[in-house]
């Protein structure tokens, strides 16, 4: 008896191509997983984008980037967005001059966001800054590493924004 070779194949799969649902749903998910936001979260902050004046994609990635982890992340004073979140929630950041401890926090132009002075030799904090010095800071923020701390100089336009999503698919999506 002869061991049927065919037998042992696996049948092909096609991928089937993504229907435009489907791509608007994806770069949905992937904005939620950067920035770590749950669905009620986001779709409040697409609300508040649509209330705006403006384009509401653009708004969104704004209101987005503003927030409290996010600034923290991208000034460098943590190594991840998770990170940042983290250190936010724990206390160890002010806005001027104010302890904040909610990620969610919108910074607005002109806002000082420092490390608070306790938390200056938390070891995620000296090696977060350590990573960041390779980092570049966007344009819409000026960091101090000897103060530790950083000013939001202007709310960021989407084309301050590095990341890739579109946030166009986003906006169609929820307006079905």
């Amino acid at each position: 008896m002869g061991i049927n070779k065919k037998s042992n194949r696996q049948p092909r799969q096609r991928r089937r191509q993504l229907s435009e649902y489907g791509t608007q749903l994806r770069e949905k998910q992937k904005a939620k997983f950067i920035y770590g936001i749950l669905e009620k979260q986001f779709r409040g902050y697409y609300n508040k984008a649509l209330k705006n004046e403006g384009i509401t994609g653009d708004n969104l990635m704004s209101l987005l980037e503003t927030r409290l982890d996010n600034v923290v992340f991208r000034l460098g004073f943590a190594r991840t967005r998770k990170e940042a979140r983290q250190t936010v929630r724990h206390g160890h950041i002010t806005v001027n001059g104010k302890r904040v401890d909610i990620p969610s926090y919108q910074v607005k132009a002109q806002d000082v966001i420092a490390v608070n002075p306790k938390a200056k030799d938390l070891l995620p904090i000296k090696e977060s800054l350590i990573v960041s010095e390779r980092m570049a800071v966007p344009a819409w923020l000026e960091v101090d590493i000897e103060k530790l701390q950083g000013t939001v100089l202007q709310i960021p336009v989407r084309d301050q924004i590095d990341l890739d999503i579109d946030a166009q698919l986003i906006v169609e999506l929820y307006s079905k």
